[in-house]
């Protein structure tokens, strides 16, 4: 592979992508130079100044502004304010020459293809050859993209598509061009996964590539049912979020932060251009979101949604849901539905979807329904939209926040049943899942000796996940690799002498089994091993110390147990310390109290970029226990 490196990029467009894609750029460290369109016309505060249309305060008034909000917004695009000194800003009037000191030219204009072809005529002038250049489009064919252009341009160009907000979605989607150099497509692979903290994605050049496809589908296939079965948008949006594993914002709260504007944009654009696909009927606009669309409730920006803010007599917010029947807004209730009150007590998703899609009431039905759509369309998306079942698994949970893709989720209920319900709704099902059940085949995804494998359709043969040898996954060595474990921990044996400890009590917190769990390990790798990893494959890496009993002994004012708790969590922080064999430590996420101090006790810390590290218990009027 050519020796590439990365130490300068260009985006071009500093709109809510553009600034955010620079700002993620400058969270690794590297120059990037932002430019946007000069203005046409002084604005008040411009003219009262005096300052004329040619001054570089007006010239780069739109790019310096919409940086700046980006700055300000919430949450932060930027690790640091300190790395906004990366970020160079211009327009394109004067400062499109500099690319040609660029690596990498991002385009990031609106979504439409006269305009970017007439961008990219400038760029193809002033890059210097071999400069990579991508453009964030989120579906305009990358091969209309390319027409007039030289031939290194091409071998050079493909599509990147970043996920709003950069720093936060993992999803970089890839779409190669037809004369994009494998070269490219590699470098970029890897570059996205190792350097931008990505889930790269290679995907076909088709209309919206594959999260979008797969994703905007799921939304409106669950509106539709949602009409059927005569649900409201709050019972939706309780059945559609972190029950099954999915974002808080569930589907109408989602909808209203993106924009329903930008979810009609993408329905329309997917209608219109869809030919060949079975379930395009799917992507046409409800009447209710057209209603919704002409009476301007787009959502967050234009104040109301399917939510609406809003204050009550005594002055306090409220938020009102929409009434799709009376198109009016109304106080939120408490939504209750028996099927979800039998998963109450099931923390693991695992053990959550069966008891879900066999719930004999609506919210029963409604899953039935829309996991059929799903499993449907995502099946017969292959080889279409991509060749492998986990390029659409990686994509919809990256892209989208989802804990399981589609695949995933029709191996925990059984590929017998999700086959089931295909055929009861009357959907299609495609002839190689058909071979596959014939054939005895039981699940898409399979552990094979520690391998994470994926069933490839067109070989009939379960292939290795790309990617997932170079990594530790705990969940694929717990057949063969766990030495010890209990209620909330588990010792792995990682070979080469190393040792792992997992925590998975509820949200990882330090409770008299974890604690056991701590001494435990560095008894068996003092004894046997060369060394010890505390780390693990959850939300976070830990919430703490468990306060609630810490309650209960303060509140029966025994004040003896309060002490024994102390002594043994200090003790166990200083066992960390001071063992014969190093601890490291690899926290992220959330790492809060007991979990913070743990991290300092240890030899080495191997931080995620994403950590969120302190001793918060002064928040509840204590002071910190473990030698913190």
């Amino acid at each position: 592979m050519t020796n590439r490196s990365i130490k300068k990029v260009a985006v071009l467009g500093s709109g809510v992508m553009g600034s955010r894609i620079a700002c993620h750029f400058a969270n690794i460290g590297v120059e990037v130079l932002l430019l946007d369109i000069a203005p046409k016309a002084l604005n008040e505060l411009e003219t009262k100044k005096g300052l004329a249309l040619e001054h570089p305060l007006v010239k780069n008034r739109i790019v310096n502004e919409a940086l700046e909000s980006a700055l300000k917004s919430s949450p932060s695009p930027i690790y640091d304010a300190k790395f906004r000194t990366l970020i160079k800003t211009g327009n394109l009037t004067d400062d499109l020459p500099k690319i040609n000191a660029c690596d990498w030219v991002i385009e990031v204009v609106v979504e439409n293809l006269e305009i970017k072809k007439q961008l990219f005529d400038q760029v193809q002038k002033y890059r210097k050859p071999s400069t990579l250049i991508t453009s964030n489009t989120s579906g305009i064919p990358i091969s209309l993209m390319t027409e007039g252009r030289d031939e290194d341009f091409k071998k050079h160009f493909c599509g990147t598509h970043f996920f709003n907000p950069p720093r936060y979605l993992k999803l970089l989607e890839i779409i190669p061009g037809k004369e994009t150099s494998p070269e490219v497509l590699q470098f970029l692979m890897n570059y996205g996964d190792l350097y931008l903290g990505k889930t790269t994605v290679m995907c076909k050049d088709t209309p919206a590539f594959i999260a979008n496809r797969v994703g905007i589908f799921a939304i409106l296939s669950g509106i539709k049912r949602m009409e059927e079965l005569g649900l409201g948008v709050e019972e939706v949006d309780k059945l559609t979020g972190t029950i099954i594993g999915r974002q808080k914002s569930a589907t109408f709260r989602t909808v209203d932060v993106v924009g329903l504007d930008t979810l009609l944009n993408v329905g329309n654009f997917l209608t219109a251009n869809l030919k060949n696909d079975e379930a395009v009927e799917m992507f046409k606009i409800p009447a209710i979101l057209s209603k919704m669309k002409e009476a301007n409730r787009i959502g967050d920006k234009s104040g109301e949604g399917f939510y609406k803010k809003t204050k009550s007599a005594d002055g306090k917010t409220e938020i009102h849901a929409l009434d799709l029947a009376s198109f009016e807004y109304k106080p939120s209730t408490k939504i209750k539905f028996a099927t979800l009150e039998q998963t109450k007590t099931l923390e693991n998703l695992k053990d959550r979807f069966p008891v879900l899609f066999a719930g004999t009431d609506k919210a029963g039905e409604y899953y039935r329904k829309t996991f059929a759509d799903l499993f449907s369309y995502v099946s017969n998306r292959i080889p279409e939209i991509a060749d492998e079942i986990y390029r659409i698994d990686q994509a919809i949970c990256t892209g989208f926040g989802w804990e399981k893709g589609p695949f995933e989720t029709w191996d925990i209920i059984g590929l017998e049943n999700g086959i089931k319900l295909i055929e009861t709704n009357g959907l299609k099902l495609p002839s190689w899942v058909k071979e596959m059940q014939t054939s005895g085949l039981k699940t898409f995804y399979r552990v094979e000796k520690g391998a994470y494998q994926y069933y490839d359709p067109s070989s009939k043969a379960y292939k290795t996940v790309p990617g997932t040898d170079d990594f530790i996954i705990l969940d694929y060595l717990r057949k063969d690799k766990v030495i010890w474990q209990n209620a909330g921990a588990s010792l792995f044996d990682l070979g080469d002498g190393i040792l792992n400890l997992e925590f998975h009590s509820k949200m990882n917190t330090l409770g008299s089994e974890v604690i056991q769990g701590i001494n435990t390990a560095i008894d068996k790798a003092e004894k046997d091993y060369l060394g010890l990893v505390i780390g693990n494959d959850g939300a976070n890496f830990s919430a703490g110390a468990n306060l609630a009993m810490l309650l209960m002994y303060a509140l029966e004012q025994d004040f003896d147990e309060i002490n024994m708790m102390i002594a043994q969590f200090q003790n166990t922080m200083m066992r960390a310390r001071y063992s014969s064999i190093p601890v490291v430590a690899a926290p992220f996420n959330l790492t809060l109290g007991g979990g913070c101090e743990l991290s300092l006790h240890a030899d080495k810390i191997q931080a995620h970029s994403e950590l969120y590290i302190g001793l918060v218990e002064f928040g509840v009027g204590l002071i910190p226990a473990g030698g913190g």
